[in-house]
This record gives C-alpha cells, sequence and structure tokens, in this order.
C-alpha cells in the first residue's frame, strides 16, 4: 500500500507562477510542441495510433507513444484498446481534453495566421543586429 506523500503546493491555492505548484506540469504537457499538436489532432476526430502518427507529422513512434501516455495520464486523452484481430488501439479525447484542446488549437491556429508577421519581425530584428 503506498503512503500518501505531503505535498506543500497542494495545500495553496493554485499559483503557476509558483515553481512548485503542479499546474506548471500540466500546462508542460498540454503546451508542448506534441502535446498540442496530437490534442489539436483528436479535437478533429478520434485516430489509431498509425493514423495520429501520420496526421502529425514528424513526430517519432517513441515521442508520439510518450505524450500520448502522458496525456492519458492527465486524463486528456481516453485509451481505448479493442479486443479484435489484429489488436486495434483507439485515442480520443475526454471532456477534459476537449477543453484543452479548444484553447491550445485556437494558439496554434493563430500562430498559423500570424506567420508572415512574425517573420517580418524576424528580419526586422535580423537587420538591426545582423
Amino acid at each position: 500500500m503506498k503512503v500518501p506523500v505531503e505535498n506543500p503546493a497542494l495545500d495553496r491555492a493554485p499559483d503557476v507562477y509558483d515553481r512548485m505548484c503542479p499546474s506548471r506540469g500540466v500546462l508542460e504537457h498540454v503546451t508542448s510542441r506534441w502535446g498540442v499538436l496530437v490534442l489539436g489532432a483528436l479535437s478533429e476526430r478520434g485516430y489509431r495510433f498509425s493514423e495520429l502518427r501520420r496526421r502529425v507529422s514528424g513526430v517519432s513512434e517513441k515521442m508520439l507513444a510518450q505524450t500520448l501516455q502522458t496525456l492519458e495520464r492527465d486524463g486528456f486523452v481516453l485509451r481505448e484498446a479493442r479486443p479484435v484481430i489484429p489488436p486495434r488501439v483507439d485515442y480520443s479525447l475526454t471532456p477534459l481534453g476537449e477543453e484543452a484542446a479548444e484553447l491550445v488549437a485556437a494558439l496554434a491556429h493563430w500562430s498559423e495566421r500570424r506567420v508572415p508577421a512574425v517573420q517580418r519581425a524576424r528580419e526586422q530584428y535580423d537587420g538591426r543586429t545582423g
């Protein structure tokens, strides 16, 4: 039997600016590059692992498995193993995951729209410092 470990950070109101706040870990998982992309893809529909890997171009099998496991542990992703031959595993969002996906998808789509402005800013910066 596990003995509960006291965590003083849990005794206070959440404050993401406090280095001991557990919300920092949640924020890190949700806003990591692969976390954002996996949540965004799963907000479209449920996927099998190989389909999701194709949808999230560039992610390695290991990193996708790790990201899915982390998001599942945090309660954002539902993993459903179906007892068929060959084995089939489907991934979808939980209600908590849908909420997170909506927020990070907005940021991801904003970044797509604002690439030209960012590129101009970079060119201006590089012109001043180069």
